[in-house]
């Protein structure tokens, strides 16, 4: 059993003629995570905490139903990986933060939920970026995440222990969460697929919440239709969550079968300027050329408020994040500081302790926009700036099927090597930012490599609630790579 080449409809269809059983199949990954995800083997710090009996349970179910000769769900048997920022019964959720140490949520998120009712079998909890705030997965309070493709290298954040689990083989797909970029970054220096569904998509129920008007929840997994079959499977309306929608969900996997010709594709000029590594230029201008031979019709669009994107989502995200973040504070849950004597010096002390650096710049970064002082000057005229950039896609999409940029500037950058200059490491998310801010669907494919086999990867923007048209551009990326 070749764990990093296996597929959700292999794992489905072994598990369904008797080749192999779900539960070989869960500790077949879970002794590939022993011997290579700690210390002891490549040192990638990938998972935070494994739920060995909730899964060997769930497999077992699942071989029951095949020894029947049942019909199979979905991801029957099929082993997945949850990020730490959304809840699942019996496993802690930390969010990556000690101010969360310890914390066992008595509920499962609507996404673990969905996973298991489609046949998942759930290992365990991703490490990520504290409270899903950083562009490298360097800011988990419980260790870096290394990039298995090369181990001195970030795997991108902050989904990154998703991607990194899926690039190494520790599971068949990931859940992640994308704020302004969080699924599409990693996926790109992973060399995984990764996918934004449209903001309401895909409840948000059970997610410890970073910036709720960004915040999303979607796959990773090693190629599209996989891909395609995880967004079947998460999307829909839920009552738990106000934001989701009620929009019908497309037939995502059969819409791969449709063909690519005559659709318009969207070539931002803004996305290609100066700072664009030009081994990432040459890869994605050659997956243009792909989807080209392939009947496309490429069409060279502008995007003009682009530009303010960066600034524009470092004031929202950050002053949600100031009022989400406020619940946290050694009352409700998680540790408290000892020793306190008064109310506000505890929650000064726990705060000190248990929130990261890169959280409380953000929470000081929000509270400052959010202040009398400098509401209108600062958030009123971000939310401004959002609506323009929202609607330059709306002409855009206007005029074109689906657009296609770069995912990032640079290929995966070494560890240690942005922490100190965080203005550079806000950069990273310079290509995929505007996409967010517009609530669009947006996802990474795997497009190349760099001379130095580092991984690369297209990204592929789709209309509000079209994740049909944009699965089916990757594929055809995918197919031409």
């Amino acid at each position: 059993m070749e764990l990093g080449s296996l597929t959700i409809e292999a794992v489905r269809a072994g598990v369904a003629d008797g080749s192999t059983m779900a539960t070989a199949v869960a500790e077949a990954h879970y002794a590939r995570i022993a011997a290579e995800d700690g210390p002891g083997g490549k040192g990638i710090n990938s998972f935070l905490a494994l739920s060995r009996e909730r899964a060997m349970a769930q497999a077992e179910r699942i071989d029951r139903l095949a020894a029947k000769g049942d019909a199979l769900p979905p991801l029957a048997g099929v082993p997945i990986g949850v990020k730490d920022v959304l809840t699942m019964v019996g496993s802690p959720a930390t969010a990556g933060s000690k101010i969360l140490q310890g914390y066992m949520p008595p509920y499962d998120a609507t996404a673990v939920t969905k996973l298991e009712a489609a046949g998942a079998v759930l290992l365990g909890k991703l490490n990520c970026d504290e409270f899903a705030m950083g562009s490298s997965n360097e800011n988990s309070a419980y260790g870096i995440v290394r990039n298995p493709r090369a181990l001195d290298r970030v795997p991108g954040g902050s989904s990154g222990g998703s991607a990194a689990a899926v690039a190494a083989g520790f599971c068949v797909a990931s859940l992640g969460t994308d704020t302004g970029g969080s699924i599409r970054q990693p996926a790109a220096f992973c060399g995984v697929v990764g996918v934004t569904p449209t903001y309401g998509r895909v409840s948000r129920y059970g997610l410890i919440a970073f910036a709720s008007s960004l915040d999303r929840i979607g796959p990773f997994t090693t190629n599209v239709r996989d891909a395609a079959t995880m967004m079947q499977v998460l999307s829909g309306w839920d009552r738990m969550d106000a934001t989701s929608s009620g929009r019908e969900v497309g037939d995502y996997v059969g819409a791969l079968a449709n063909p690519v010709d005559g659709l318009r594709i969207g070539v931002p000029e803004e996305y290609f300027g100066e700072g664009l590594d030009p081994e990432i230029r040459a890869a994605i201008e050659k997956a243009i050329e792909g989807l080209r031979a392939q009947g496309c019709a490429i069409k060279t669009i502008s995007l003009p408020h682009t530009k303010y994107a960066i600034p524009t989502y470092y004031v929202l995200a950050t002053a949600e994040a100031s009022a989400n973040l406020s619940r946290f504070d050694g009352v409700r849950f998680g540790p408290r500081a000892d020793g306190v004597k008064t109310l506000s010096e505890m929650y000064r002390e726990t705060r000190e302790e248990g929130f990261g650096p890169e959280v409380k710049r953000r929470i000081l970064l929000g509270t400052y926009v959010l202040s009398a002082g400098y509401y209108d000057a600062y958030y009123r005229r971000a939310q401004q700036v959002r609506t323009l950039l929202a609607r330059d896609f709306a002409a855009a999409f206007a005029e074109v099927d689906a657009i296609v940029a770069p995912v990032t500037p640079t290929a995966a950058f070494k560890l240690g090597a942005k922490t100190d200059d965080p203005v550079q490491m806000y950069l990273e998310d310079i290509y995929s930012v505007a996409a967010s801010l517009a609530g669009i669907c947006a996802m990474s494919v795997p497009c190349g490599a760099t001379k130095d086999a580092l991984p690369i990867g297209v990204q592929v923007m789709g209309r509000h609630f079209d994740e049909e048209t944009m699965l089916r551009v990757a594929a055809a990326v995918e197919s031409g790579s």
